[in-house]
Order: structure tokens, then C-alpha cells, then sequence
């Protein structure tokens, strides 16, 4: 599967589309913005940069998982929130546009600490690769993750019609390729699939559970409201996988490190549609409490 063209050429082609059609959504006002929520977006990133890959590592270290394996989920760990992300933070009621805020800035920053993270993982579980380090890897995922975003938003800057007719099916195409590559990766190792979820299952999805358990009690523990929290929780606890996958088969030339990027691919839909309405479900009940108890503080 690792060899095939449509895997080398196009799914990094497919890849920078989706990048550009996350270009298409944004407008340097989504960076100006980092200045009207310093709190919101220094948490989230502190989390996605530096938390979630110490929690990754916790994970892989203490399940003793294969060292290919273990590179997969440090890359997954890796990777920035995207437009599912944003998706859900408007599904549960979050502040869409600090997702839109984060997700800009992760997007730059993905280009840089993708191969840091990923490579450091690569030289301390002595898996097979290089990536980061090597100047041309590098450069590639630069190309595929940060091009594509700055020629989208300067199309959406001279014309916003195209970039808002240019959104739904951009949505669509990365939904498509995104289960398309995921089954794909599944089905290329197909003979190992149980023993890779027997490996991997658990600890992929504690990891989903737990990013997104720390990114909302983060963002509530320095006093962000209800809205922000959700966002930051689903900006870092859904991974945009689809660039983990692309970098897994076309740079890294490897399935076996894509598979935990596709079997959290399945279960993050179900886990973050949980989450989802468990944190609303709690937000309601509280808004409830106080309303009650500012009722009640009248009427004494």
C-alpha cells in the first residue's frame, strides 16, 4: 500500500487541498485575535505542544507498545486540531471562533513541531526512519501542511464568494479522504489488524479521553467560561489525523505508524460525541444551579 502512487503522490496532494480549504476559512484577523484571548490560546497551546506528547509518551511507555507503533501515537499526539474539531466545538455549544483562532496558529506551528516531536520519537524508540532532522522531509511537510494554508487564505482574501462556496465541499472531500485513508491503512494490514488493536486500542483511545479531559479542566482551571473550554477541549482532543497519515505513508513510507491515527480516526467520533454531551449536559445542569440560587437570593 506503502508503494503506491495514489498513496506517495496523492494523498499529500489530497492533503494540501484540505490544508487550502482550511485557508479558505481563515483571515489574519483569526491570528490578530491571539491578543484578545492571550489566556485561551496560551493554554491550548502549551497543552497541544508540550502535555499532549509527555501524555502520549506516558501511554506508549507504560503499555510497552511496538516501537512503530509508538511512533504512530507521538505523531498523532503531534498533530493540530482542524476543521472536525471546529465542527464539534459548534456542535456542544463552543466558542467557534477561538477554534478558529487555534486551529490558524496549530496550523503554522504543526510544520515545525510535527517533525520535532515525531522525530525525537523516532530516535528514542530506535524505529526505522528519519523525520525532521533531514532537511528534505522537512521542507515536504512544510509544503503540504503550510503552502496550501497561506494560498487559501490569499484566495479568500480576493475573493471571499469562492471561499465560501469552496467550504462545504472542501468539508465533504476531507471527510472522504480522510475514512478512505483510515479504512485503507486498516485494511493494508489487515492480517495484524487484531493484535494492532489489541496493542493500540486502549491506548489510543485513553489518549483521546484524556487530551480532552485535560483540555477542558485546563481552560477551566484559569477561569475560562463554558464556551472557551469546550473549545480548547475539542481543538486539542481532535487530532486533524488526517495529516498524521499522510505523513506516516507518504514521508515516513510506514502503515504500521499509521495505524493508530486510523483507529483513532474511528474512535474519536464516538468518544468526542460522548464527551460532547457529557460536558453540556453538565454546563446545564450548573447554569440551572445558579439560576435557582440567584432566584432564590432575590426572593430572601
Amino acid at each position: 500500500m506503502t508503494d503506491s502512487a495514489l498513496i506517495t503522490i496523492g494523498l499529500p496532494i489530497a492533503l494540501a487541498i484540505i490544508m487550502f480549504g482550511l485557508g479558505l476559512s481563515l483571515t489574519p484577523s483569526d491570528f490578530r485575535r491571539v491578543a484578545r484571548s492571550p489566556k485561551a490560546v496560551a493554554i491550548a497551546l502549551i497543552l497541544q505542544i508540550l502535555v499532549l506528547p509527555l501524555i502520549a509518551f506516558g501511554l506508549v511507555v507504560a503499555f510497552n507498545i511496538d516501537p512503530l507503533l509508538a511512533v504512530g501515537v507521538m505523531l498523532l499526539a503531534a498533530s493540530p486540531g482542524g476543521p472536525t474539531a471546529n465542527l464539534f466545538s459548534h456542535l456542544f455549544r463552543g466558542d467557534v471562533a477561538l477554534n478558529i483562532t487555534l486551529t490558524a496558529v496549530n496550523s503554522v506551528l504543526a510544520a515545525f513541531t510535527i517533525p520535532l516531536i515525531t522525530n525525537l520519537a523516532i530516535n528514542y524508540f530506535a524505529a526505522d526512519g528519519e523525520l525532521g532532522l533531514q532537511l528534505g522531509k522537512l521542507l515536504q511537510v512544510m509544503v503540504i501542511v503550510l503552502i496550501p494554508v497561506a494560498v487559501g487564505m490569499v484566495v479568500r482574501h480576493y475573493s471571499k464568494k469562492f471561499a465560501d462556496r469552496a467550504d462545504r465541499p472542501v468539508r465533504i472531500f476531507s471527510i472522504i479522504v480522510l475514512v478512505v485513508v483510515a479504512v485503507g491503512a486498516l485494511l493494508g494490514e489487515r492480517e495484524h489488524l487484531l493484535d494492532y488493536f489489541q496493542q493500540i486500542g486502549l491506548t489510543t483511545g485513553l489518549f483521546c479521553l484524556a487530551s480532552r479531559t485535560i483540555g477542558y479542566l485546563g481552560a477551566r482551571l484559569i477561569k475560562l467560561d463554558s464556551s472557551q473550554s469546550i473549545a480548547v477541549s475539542m481543538e486539542i482532543g481532535i487530532h486533524n489525523t488526517t495529516i498524521a497519515l499522510t505523513i506516516a505513508l507518504s514521508v515516513l513510507n510506514s502503515t504500521e505508524v499509521a495505524i493508530p491515527a486510523a483507529i483513532y480516526s474511528i474512535l474519536m467520533y464516538v468518544l468526542a460525541t460522548a464527551f460532547g454531551f457529557l460536558i453540556t449536559r453538565g454546563t446545564r445542569k450548573a447554569a440551572r444551579s445558579e439560576t435557582a440560587a440567584a432566584a432564590s437570593a432575590v426572593r430572601d
